[in-house]
């Protein structure tokens, strides 16, 4: 029985190390948000859970009781759990991090001391009680074990961090012919570092970073491991979740242009208030040289106070862009959205104007447009060549992709990223639509104290557009659903794959549209979009 509790054992401790390690690494290390993360309801119940307790029970039950019938006991205990993790291993629902040499080195980590343990277990020749006992103690600690192995690793990361930047600030140092470009903001950063890449490309040998480099190592990586004397401009998308982020961000790359796209409410919990997050893009723009460029998004409130009130004579350079008023440097009239497409006017005011005709998706992708165009303007290129340049993004560069769904549904896939203002714009985009309109979507995470604010918001402008609105997590639904509750729409909590996907199929019709915002689980995607 001892075999066949170590074998139980050390399959559920492999596979709680992944996860561990995997929620980790998806928080990017950063104890701030995994600590807002056990303010979910899903992070909840990693702890507050029926077999926690039980575990819990049971070993202060053979602590007080260490007879052979609690270690049975025990043993069911991991048997069922055993079963669970095949279950998910064949259904592919394990959570496994992506592998890095950092993950690599703390899985390794995790899996070298779980044999350690049967090691010295065996060694110890203990009896099967203590072997169980010993086992389930372990067990309940994995969360703590997991942490302390990526805390352990820390150091080594942090040297491995610095010597990073310290290459690439070198790199960025020697190309001195290179123009970099920082592109910030709490929404539209991705989009907009996209299409200028692929506007300016056109005219400059142009290097940007790819999905997810928007940290300080994954900036320093692609500039270390792509940069070349050919290239002459960088665009860098630059991401933070505290006060100095962007700041450090700067310091490697050294922008000389800097775009400031927007700022809501995005990751308020680790900034721990908006005024620290304006701050904190703020950042961008102080550090720009005195010759530097800022430009700026003129339709985003907390931009335009913010430049007004605190930075009007700090920054001598300002291109203001806008999808509404003439009083910015450039902006667009005649806009005109439909399912497929977009087509509208951009004028400046140097009296340089162009129409614009794209395949992407939303209105809101116009002032994407323009943050982009603002930029390439002041590089050299006139509207006209802008507007041919942009004819060739590629859709999927704006993060919001049309599929072909089962029983021909339209899927609108926006899993990549969500933020409160992307979310309000993807429902503006809805109502092009004609048919039934559905949003699948977990709640916001990382909002601090304006979780239940926003997540109001989005419940109205649900209300609004939609015929029904699945929640897939359960911390703000009730915030969503009463925002909702101005119009009579269906509103409810799923959070089992094969439920939505019923619940859909038994909603929807033909060319009916259905929105996939955020974190959507995999099987729902993968069961309503059609396969080539």
């Amino acid at each position: 029985m001892i075999f066949v509790a170590s074998f139980l054992w050390l399959v559920i401790f492999a596979k709680k190390i992944f996860f561990w390690i995997w929620l980790w690494q998806l928080k990017e290390y950063h104890i701030g948000r995994l600590i807002d993360h056990f303010r979910t309801y899903k992070g909840k119940k990693l702890i507050l859970n029926p077999l926690f307790a039980i575990k819990i029970l049971a070993a202060f039950g053979i602590y007080f009781y260490s007879e052979v019938p609690m270690a049975y006991a025990i043993l069911c205990l991991f048997f069922l759990e055993f079963i669970v993790s095949v279950r998910g291993f064949i259904k592919k629902s394990l959570k496994i991090p992506v592998l890095t040499r950092k993950t690599s080195v703390i899985l390794s980590a995790g899996i070298s001391f779980e044999l350690l343990v049967i090691s010295f277990l065996y060694g110890a020749r203990v009896s099967l009680v203590k072997f169980t006992a010993f086992l389930l103690a372990v067990d309940i600690f994995v969360p703590v074990i997991a942490s302390l192995l990526v805390l352990a690793f820390q150091p080594i990361a942090v040297a491995m961090r610095e010597q990073a930047l310290k290459q690439a600030t070198r790199r960025i140092a020697e190309a001195e012919n290179l123009l970099a470009i920082g592109v910030t903001g709490s929404y539209g950063k991705t989009s907009v570092k996209e299409f200028l890449a692929e506007i300016l490309s056109k005219k400059y040998k142009v290097l940007k970073t790819e999905e997810h480099q928007n940290s300080e190592v994954g900036i320093a990586n692609c500039i270390t491991n792509k940069l070349e004397k050919r290239h002459e401009i960088f665009v860098a998308e630059m991401g933070a979740y505290n006060e100095g982020g962007i700041k450090l961000l700067t310091s490697i790359v050294k922008p000389k242009i800097g775009i400031l796209t927007g700022i809501n409410e995005q990751h308020m919990a680790t900034f721990g208030s908006l005024r620290k997050t304006i701050k904190t893009k703020f950042e961008l723009i102080e550090a720009l040289p005195e010759d530097g460029l800022a430009i700026l998004n003129y339709d985003d409130e907390n931009i335009r106070k913010e430049k007004i009130e605190n930075y009007n004579s700090k920054i001598k350079n300002v291109k203001f862009y806008s999808m509404t008023s003439k009083n910015a440097d450039i902006w667009a009239e005649n806009i005109n959205a439909d399912t497929k497409s977009l087509s509208f006017n951009i004028r400046a005011k140097d009296g340089d104007e162009a129409d614009f005709r794209l395949n992407l998706l939303g209105a809101h992708n116009v002032l994407n447009v323009l943050g982009a165009a603002a930029c390439a303007k002041y590089l050299g290129m006139s509207l006209d060549e802008i507007s041919k340049a942009c004819a060739d993004i590629d859709p999927r560069r704006s993060g919001m992709q049309l599929k072909n769904g089962v029983n021909n549904l339209n899927i609108l896939d926006s899993t990549y990223s969500s933020n409160p203002t992307g979310i309000i714009s993807h429902l503006d985009y809805l109502k092009l639509w004609p048919g039934k309109k559905i949003i699948v979507m977990p709640c916001l995470i990382e909002l601090g104290s304006a979780s239940n604010e926003v997540h109001a918001r989005i419940g109205r402008k649900i209300a609004e557009v939609c015929d029904l609105a699945i929640v897939t997590t359960k911390e703000h639904f009730r915030d969503i659903k009463d925002g909702a509750s101005i119009k009579p729409i269906e509103v409810v909590f799923m959070e089992k794959p094969e439920e939505i996907i019923e619940k859909i199929k038994d909603f929807t019709n033909a060319e009916d549209i259905v929105l996939l915002e955020s974190r959507v689980p995999g099987r729902v995607i993968s069961n309503l979009v059609k396969k080539n």
